[in-house]
């Protein structure tokens, strides 16, 4: 006779730690930790990415804006960008283990929740003092965003679904650029500077509503946060304020040195020293920390630190040209907001596009190649820069612009591959750190080498025009004379007329000075794009196909 055996149904336990597996249907993407879809914790994370990123060009084109609004000179508006790029800078160096001791969800809400703030405070800042001070702690809680992120997305999807993630992460990094002069130019037309800032607000306390619902620590974070704890791994605090003085007080060096006479002024004396003694400190140092929030050692690579100048002169052309274009079609081609945000906005699709080419033929070909290409093709478009005259049109500069997003497209990718290649897994996130900070500091040294340039170059072509501009001189008088009765014959009588026309030649002469010292500028610019390619030729080769670490 035949047995019949029961089959007893086996519950189903659903797993909240990383990895969790969903109980509803057989091969279902595994739930992120917590219980969420892994879709849903992208997206709440894309958003606080974006918004970040958006915060690092949606102020460029309004600059204008705000030297006007806070009655201060363009040199000083600069700060704007500079100020929040030195110190996102800084608080990346110590993101990667305040997020490992005090939980990744706790720092990436108290990130952002920051950044949301200040935003807040920047659009309601009420002189420049106060604008940079809310810029400063901007910067602060967008520098603790960015690599928590990516550990995120690690964390809330499968190995083989990472990709996918990284990819919707990576849409909001290029989307983000594209879109901010734009908006930030509309905004600043139609509304006023200050919702360049406000805008953050509603975004900023979306994301913190959903983080605090789908957001969770894996279990594998949890575990490392507890082993911290027990060893008392101490946070090298003195190594951070090392680090901290010595990239503020070269910013404040080099943004009001020309304006304060360089070591002419006892304040860039003063900072000057501070400077130079944190970085005599800070090298013994970090190189003797067991856990520094610096890893120096990297830099000591020739694989690596060749990669970190590269990317340093990548972040100069990247920002400075974010700032300067919108700035020269401004001030001397009557250029709206608008208009001059909608330049950099062909620049920024075709970047997109590259983005997505360049991801495919990465595997296949040595990153050195692409990043000597991209550097040779970024040159070319700041050389092509300096043919500007008074009549050039929108699509020259459109189209410079096109040609650095082709450049840049091919070395950001590639860079990332390049500067992986020999480094310990253990020192990946130092690394991803050191990479973002080379491109944010060169970012701000870019745009403080340009102001610099720029001012000086100004103060050079004016004595030199100048000396041709005497009344004895017959090209003088003809001119004087013709624009004279030009102002006549449109109703200026007499000594009016004249007046006009004293006024109309020196306006000329300011014109005249302003695109020789843009063109300067560009030049510039085409050098330090040039360095990178005997910097890309040396790189070694690396294991093609395999993956790298993202990085923001």
């Amino acid at each position: 006779m035949a047995r019949r055996r029961r089959h007893r149904a086996r519950p189903v336990h659903r797993a909240h730690g990383a990895g969790a597996v969903s109980a509803t249907k057989a091969g279902a993407l595994p739930l992120a930790p917590g219980g969420h879809s892994p879709w849903a914790v992208a997206l709440v994370v894309a958003l606080a990415t974006f918004m970040e990123v958006l915060d690092t060009t949606i102020a460029n084109v309004a600059l204008r804006y705000i030297s006007g609004g806070l009655a201060v000179g363009p040199d000083e508006a600069a700060w704007v960008v500079t100020s929040y790029l030195v110190a996102n800078a800084i608080v990346l160096t110590a993101s990667s283990f305040l997020a490992k001791r005090y939980g990744r969800k706790a720092f990436f809400m108290w990130s952002v929740a920051l950044f949301t703030l200040s935003s807040i405070l920047c659009g309601f800042a009420w002189n420049l003092q106060s604008l940079l001070f809310f810029r400063v702690l901007q910067g602060l809680g967008g520098g603790g965003m960015a690599p928590l992120a990516q550990s995120i997305l690690a964390d809330s999807f499968p190995p083989q679904k990472r990709g996918q993630a990284f990819a919707l992460y990576g849409l909001a990094i290029v989307v983000a650029p594209v879109i901010g002069p734009t908006l930030g130019g509309w905004l600043s037309d139609n509304w006023s500077w200050h919702w360049c800032f406000l805008i953050n607000g509603p975004v900023g306390l979306i994301s913190l509503g959903l983080m605090s619902v789908l957001l969770q620590d894996s279990e594998k974070a949890i575990a490392e946060r507890k082993a911290l704890r027990r060893k008392r791994v101490p946070f090298d605090l003195v190594g951070f304020l090392l680090v901290a003085t010595f990239l503020g007080s070269l910013e404040v060096i080099l943004d009001e040195g020309q304006r304060k006479d360089w070591f002419g002024s006892n304040l860039i004396v003063v900072f000057g020293l501070l400077c130079l003694v944190a970085f005599v400190l800070m090298i013994p140092w970090e190189l003797t920390r067991k856990n520094p929030v610096i890893d120096l050692k990297l830099l000591f690579r020739r694989q690596f630190a060749a990669c970190f100048l590269v990317m340093m002169a990548t972040g100069a052309i990247l920002i400075a040209t974010t700032q300067f274009i919108p700035q020269i079609v401004q001030e001397y081609y009557g250029y709206t907001a608008t208009i001059s945000g909608l330049v950099l906005a062909p620049g920024g699709i075709v970047t997109v596009v590259m983005m997505l080419v360049v991801g495919q033929i990465s595997g296949k070909v040595q990153p050195k190649y692409p990043i000597a290409i991209g550097a040779s093709v970024v040159a070319f478009a700041m050389y092509r820069l300096t043919w500007l005259y008074g009549d050039v049109t929108f699509g020259f500069f459109a189209w410079a612009r096109v040609y650095i997003g082709i450049g840049l497209s091919l070395i950001f990718i590639s860079i990332t591959s390049a500067s992986y290649e020999g480094i310990d897994p253990s020192q990946t996130d130092q690394a991803s750190a050191l990479i973002n900070v080379a491109r944010n500091v060169g970012g701000s040294l870019g745009v403080s080498l340009a102001q610099n340039v720029l001012a000086y170059r100004q103060q050079f072509h004016q004595s030199r025009l100048v000396e041709s501009i005497v009344p004895s001189s017959p090209a003088y008088q003809e001119t004087m004379n013709r624009a004279t009765e030009y102002f006549s014959h449109y109703g200026a009588m007499g000594v009016d007329a004249r007046g006009q026309a004293t006024a109309w030649i020196g306006q000329q002469l300011a014109t005249q000075v302003a695109y020789w010292a843009y063109i300067d500028v560009f030049f510039v610019l085409a050098i330090v794009s040039a360095s990178a390619v005997p910097l890309a030729m040396i790189l070694s080769n690396v294991k093609l196909g395999g993956g790298a670490p993202a990085a923001h």
